[in-house]
């Protein structure tokens, strides 16, 4: 984990203490690949951010899996039903652990002075971070593709042209995120934390759920 000195305010590198940690998630996983497999958050919850950042991962990796499966043709109409609810609560969750980890930045750099030159940024540090997120699964899924035993030639050689561009883009956005967090420490940049508002999952504002309520 790296960190530098902006105006008196330590930064720290997010980036790599999210690599590290959504390689440990993901690792943690695929111990027993099921999505029904407990969460074990190595990270005590005084650690904050470290918990916050392994919760969302596993809870990205949890339904990439659910949605490969209710991408199968045979799958029982039921079951993809029962899978369909559970990506809907998953959804949720990751707005929610979303709007924790902003709130953490946000808290981390309440007191820094308010440039009245800062501007800011189109997406918030925790979003970002949830496309790292993602990210880091198509990463692991697509290197696993790039070396699959009983893959043809032409699938791994396209496969490994793939996984050229998503570790470009990690580094991108790595730097991005990285860059963010250090213009806002410096007061270059300000924050704001924003609820989704999510509609579909409240039965008061969800037409189809409060007009059924009335019948």
């Amino acid at each position: 984990m790296y960190i530098s000195l902006k105006n008196n305010f330590i930064v720290m590198m997010i980036s790599a203490l999210c690599h590290e940690i959504f390689e440990k998630s993901i690792l943690d996983y695929h111990v027993n690949d099921q999505v029904d497999t407990p969460i074990v958050n190595p990270y005590p919850a005084e650690s904050l951010i470290q918990h916050l950042l392994y919760q969302k991962n596993w809870t990205d990796t949890v339904q990439w899996h659910l949605e490969d499966i209710i991408r199968n043709p045979a799958i029982d109409p039921v079951d993809a039903l029962a899978i369909k609810r559970r990506i809907d609560s998953s959804n949720q969750e990751r707005t929610d652990m979303v709007e924790y980890i902003d709130s953490y930045f946000f808290e981390k750099h309440k007191e820094v002075p308010l440039n009245p030159d800062a501007t800011i940024n189109t997406e918030s540090p925790a979003w970002a971070i949830d496309r790292l997120s993602i990210l880091a699964l198509k990463i692991y899924h697509m290197d696993v593709e790039a070396n699959r035993a009983d893959a043809g030639e032409e699938h791994k050689i396209s496969c490994w042209a793939k996984l050229a561009i998503l570790l470009e883009q990690r580094t991108d956005l790595s730097k991005a995120i990285d860059q963010l967090l250090e213009d806002i420490a410096a007061s270059k940049k300000y924050m704001k934390v924003y609820k989704q508002m999510k509609m579909y999952n409240d039965p008061g504002l969800n037409p189809i759920l409060y007009q059924q309520q009335a019948k």
